[in-house]
């Protein structure tokens, strides 16, 4: 079976060698082939999967080696795979979800004469994702890695006539370039540490080793997950990665590309445990994050923007799940692949709505859709129950645990991390709930538009709808599949090495305080946008509505702080070169050219001159040696 591992990146590699490759003979069929290679890639998959839970819990593990990428001394580094239970978790949501997409990207790209370049895009990123899960090693992780940059780049970019899409795509671009910094460091910094790449020795050697390598090892992994997983303070281009087509959205910046960074810390879990400091710093990032992207989710008109900011957070839930150890591991990838289903669904419902309002994004211009669109309604309903965490769906099972394992990270910290997740809860519901009315609910706001046509809201196609319904699915039934009975945790219990957590509380307690929260965000939006007459135009409203608005003020801060920091410090540096470098060598150069001048001037081929000169010189040592025996 091991020889099948090759396979799942194969297929979609093929693909996208194809569909890039093939040119424009391929365009009526181009969008099928994609497909069809995304779901052999799914299929293969399966079949480790039925093969895998055929085994006892510690031989599900299986390695296959392609060749020695490079064989130099000590620096070895193979192009070798690794299917364990975390990595086939990941297979599955990666290919399942993913599949799913390139059968809704069909209805929704039909129209766009580039479809086929679009499909051998999705295929790349797909091909790359894999690579990045199944790596037995850091380096080949880090090929996967930059694979996933690029493909995220070229499809976030990929309606590159709009100005905005191409800011955005460049501006995702450098921000993942500073954390690849960091994930390039902490792989130079293993090999130094550790003589090696490989997961297996580096994570087994972690305990014979210094806790300060250790703590910059785990802190330059954090930079990288903070710049893949959108995480404060790289989050910056997640929102504005949203002028791509939604499928991009529902593929990379919900289910797959953002989750990277919480995979890496998990699968680099024996590190962080024996750096505390690391660990520590991993949570903090995470509750920031949660309460940011929050925030930021309960002010934005933008639909996709609103998804954006929602995305942001509850990554966060995950990056500080992770960051609690073996309590949170498991309950971070559990809460990973429930967001997948729900923000998928969400992001493509999202993306129905704007196919029958003529793409537009701004929530005030919705208004009483469910009754044009009721397969969008429900599906994409049941994904915002799932994402708030409603009593008995997906979100409910694996965020919960997150919120119940926050308490339990032990004294102050505890409080302080079980505070905040709860209050991230409530601001899910709001903002969740506030999305939900201004679509679905209330009278229709839209009008024509400057060409003076009006939109007429229609249901998508099933190639749209399918997909969605099968998302819903997943978001009302897998946090109930997976939570019942341990029945994931036990799954992960050999990757993470899990440990129930114990909060100072009671679990009911716990859980009934969740719930409370939620319907005080729930109430709350209703009393605002449920019972008021929602204005076109948005107001003016308070100073934090308006820096939410602005993302909280990010692009602000990173433009003063890096942009104008950079062009000072350039000047600076230019400066100190023209003046000091260059100051100092043609200063060199002036006076050596001076003297030399000066000296030129006793050589003037004038025998008198000499005479004058020769006359002066014995004049002064007869002077001097008068001198010295006088004294």
């Amino acid at each position: 079976m091991e020889n099948l591992i090759a396979l799942l990146v194969a297929a979609p590699l093929l693909g996208a060698a194809v569909l890039l490759c093939g040119g424009r003979r391929l365009d009526r069929i181009g969008h099928w082939l994609g497909t069809v290679l995304a779901a052999g890639s799914f299929l293969i998959g399966a079949v480790l999967f039925v093969d895998m839970i055929g085994k006892g819990a510690d031989d599900r593990a299986l390695h296959q080696k392609l060749f020695s990428w490079v064989p130099v001394e000590s620096f070895q580094a193979d192009i070798a795979f690794q299917l364990d239970q975390l990595s086939m978790t990941f297979v599955l949501l990666i290919t399942g979800v993913g599949t799913l997409i390139h059968v809704y990207s069909i209805g929704y790209m039909e129209h766009d004469e580039r479809r086929r370049r679009f499909f051998g895009y999705l295929n790349l990123f797909l091909a790359a994702m894999l690579l990045l899960v199944l790596a037995d090693n850091y380096l080949l992780l880090y090929f996967g890695w930059e694979g996933v940059g690029l493909a995220s780049y070229l499809l976030i970019g990929f309606w590159q006539h709009k100005p905005s899409a191409a800011t955005a795509a460049k501006k995702a671009f450098l921000v993942n370039r500073v954390g690849d910094i960091g994930l390039s460091i902490a792989i130079m910094l293993m090999f130094t540490t550790f003589g090696t790449f490989a997961f297996g020795p580096v994570l087994e050697a972690t305990g014979d080793t210094g806790e300060g390598k250790l703590t910059a090892i785990g802190l330059m992994l954090l930079l990288a997950a903070c710049g893949k997983s959108a995480q404060v303070p790289l989050q910056s281009w997640l929102g504005d990665a949203m002028e791509g087509p939604t499928p991009v959205s529902a593929l990379i910046h919900a289910a797959t590309m953002v989750t990277a960074g919480v995979y890496l810390i998990v699968r680099s879990g024996a590190i962080f445990d024996a750096a505390p400091t690391a660990q520590l710093v991993v949570t903090v990032v995470g509750a920031v994050t949660l309460l940011f992207g929050a925030i930021v989710g309960c002010a934005k008109d933008d639909i996709k923007k609103a998804l954006a900011g929602s995305t942001m957070s509850q990554i966060g839930y995950m990056i500080l799940a992770a960051g609690l150890g073996p309590i949170g591991y498991a309950f971070a990838i559990m809460h990973l692949v429930t967001h997948g289903f729900f923000k998928a669904g969400l992001f493509l419902g999202a993306g129905s709505v704007m196919h029958g309002m003529n793409d537009e994004v701004d929530m005030r211009k919705y208004g009483g859709l469910r009754k044009y669109m009721p397969v969008t309604f429900i599906t994409f309903g049941l994904g915002y129950l799932a994402l708030i965490g409603f009593p008995g769906l997906s979100g409910f099972f694996s965020k919960d645990k997150i919120i119940e394992a926050a308490f339990a990270a032990g004294g102050t910290q505890g409080w302080i991390l079980g505070a905040a997740t709860l209050l991230g809860a409530g601001l899910t519901a709001f903002y969740m709930t506030r999305v939900m009315l201004m679509t679905f609910f209330g009278e229709k706001r839209w009008q024509p538009d400057a060409d003076g046509n009006e939109p007429h809201p229609h249901e998508s196609p099933s190639s749209m709808t399918i997909p969605m319904i099968v998302l819903a699915f997943g978001s009302v039934f897998a946090g109930g599949f997976f939570g019942i009975g341990d029945r994931f945790v036990n799954w992960l219990e050999p990757v993470t090495k899990f440990e129930h957590p114990h909060p100072p509380i009671s679990i009911p307690v716990i859980t009934g305080a969740t719930i409370a929260v939620l319907l005080l965000g729930v109430a709350a939006a209703y009393l605002q946008y449920g019972r008021k007459p929602i204005p076109v135009v948005a107001p003016r409203g308070s100073l934090l509505t308006r820096a939410a608005r602005r993302d909280l003020l990010q692009d602000d801060f990173n433009h003063v702080v890096l942009v104008r920091g950079g062009e000072h410090l350039t000047r600076s540096l230019v400066y100190l070169d023209h003046k000091g470098v260059d100051g100092v060598v043609n200063g060199t150069a002036a006076a050596v050219g001076g003297l030399s001048g000066r000296l030129r001037k006793l050589q003037n081929g004038y025998a008198r001159s000499y005479a004058v000169s020769m006359f002066g010189g014995t004049a002064i040592l007869i002077a001097a040696t008068l001198l010295m025996r006088a004294v």
